[in-house]
């Protein structure tokens, strides 16, 4: 949608242009709509050299287009169509009505004021490159002729949303590579999950991925368990590799520790101390006083050669090994997509088709959770739309 609000606002400004959006399911931007648990964060304020440190798997190619319409812009963009925002905690940027669905409602009310037709319901079945131009057809059967095309479809996340691939098979009957595409942003799920931890939610702890028994990547912050599996900030920040490594046929393992903020030396400390004020079973105790209270009978559960005397060792290295991870149907972003080596990232435009762009998840370029995969789409869109222009008034 980004892109179509990106050409809007160069007809607003005065110019000429036909634009058509097509736009698969019965409304648009209805995966825009359940971002962020249906408040949609927008975008991430971090600075370029700190917000590219969570873009995979080759961050400089969004670059250019960052710096063309980067967060500053979006932000600029969002508020200037009326849809005031806030900044939380993290850097995020969500609207201050903390409503997605205000955000789809601001885009294509924009989209529409420029004279931009929708047509909803409308799924594209093939994209055809004759030499002056494009050929579009549709499930319908009917064919839209065009100087340039912008793909941007999504990828294979929350397919009910209308994301379910097909910009994969457009590029790649254009002639496009697709780097294997994964499920990203992901709950993982470990072994033999008990159902006693769905709704659990851990603040200020910290998580080891562990792949062939090397530490391939830590994160702090705030964790959850749900019927999925181990998810969260933290736990999808993990998933990326963890899902990768599962595919290749390596071992996964998570370590999770619960009391990052102190040693194992002070942690073994403060349970001597706590365990003198204890009077019957120390172990027992103890942990209420250590762990959420629903977390202790599971904790002695998994852990069954835990005492007093190696707790703080079990505390700070809670191993879970991991066997599986949820799929595209709620996974919150695709990980591979169109080869960004056929892609120029100065314009969007495809190298192998003149008028051909690309934006968004469809691109072999995703994010952490935080606001990177959205400013990934409105950059990328943005940069298509206007490189398009150039293309066609040139």
């Amino acid at each position: 949608m980004f892109a179509a609000a990106t050409l809007s606002s160069y007809i607003k400004e005065g110019n000429t242009l036909n634009v058509l959006l097509l736009e698969k399911m019965h409304r648009c931007g209805l995966k825009i709509g359940i971002t962020g648990k249906g408040r949609c964060n927008l975008t991430n304020t971090k600075p370029w050299n700190e917000f590219s440190t969570h873009i995979h798997p080759k961050n400089i190619f969004l670059k250019n287009s960052f710096y063309a319409m980067g967060n500053t812009g979006v932000m600029e963009f969002f508020e200037g169509i009326g849809l005031p925002l806030v900044v939380e905690r993290g850097d995020r940027v969500f609207p201050q009505s903390m409503k997605a669905l205000d955000v789809v409602a601001a885009l294509e009310r924009h989209i529409i004021s420029g004279g931009i037709e929708i047509r909803k319901n409308t799924p594209v079945t093939k994209v055809e490159h004759l030499p002056d131009n494009f050929i579009i057809e549709t499930e319908s059967g009917a064919k839209v002729h065009s100087r340039a095309v912008i793909v941007a479809t999504g990828g294979m996340s929350y397919p009910t949303t209308g994301s379910s691939g097909d910009g994969y098979e457009f590029a790649k009957g254009l002639g496009h590579k697709i780097t294997p595409c994964f499920p990203s942003l992901t709950a993982l799920k470990p072994k033999n999950y008990r159902e006693e931890y769905h709704g659990i939610s851990l603040k200020n702890v910290s998580v080891q991925l562990v792949v062939n028994g090397d530490v391939v990547q830590e994160e702090f912050g705030d964790l959850d368990f749900t019927n999925g599996g181990i998810e969260g900030p933290i736990g999808f920040k993990v998933s990326r590799k963890g899902v990768h490594s599962i595919i290749n046929g390596q071992k996964v393992e998570l370590r999770l520790d619960m009391k990052p903020a102190v040693s194992l030396k002070q942690l073994q400390e403060r349970i001597a101390r706590e365990a003198k004020e204890v009077k019957g079973d120390q172990l027992k105790g103890v942990l209420p006083k250590l762990l959420p209270a629903r977390l202790v009978k599971i904790f002695l559960q998994e852990n069954k050669g835990v005492s007093l005397a190696n707790l703080h060792q079990a505390l700070k290295c809670w191993s879970f090994p991991i066997t599986g991870y949820v799929g595209y149907e709620r996974c919150v972003v695709t990980a591979g997509g169109v080869s960004l080596q056929e892609v120029s990232q100065k314009t969007m435009e495809s190298k192998l088709v003149k008028g051909l762009f690309f934006a968004g998840e469809l691109l072999d370029l995703d994010g952490d959770t935080g606001g990177y995969n959205l400013q990934i789409a409105f950059s990328t869109g943005a940069m298509a739309a206007r490189s398009a222009i150039t293309g066609i008034t040139r």
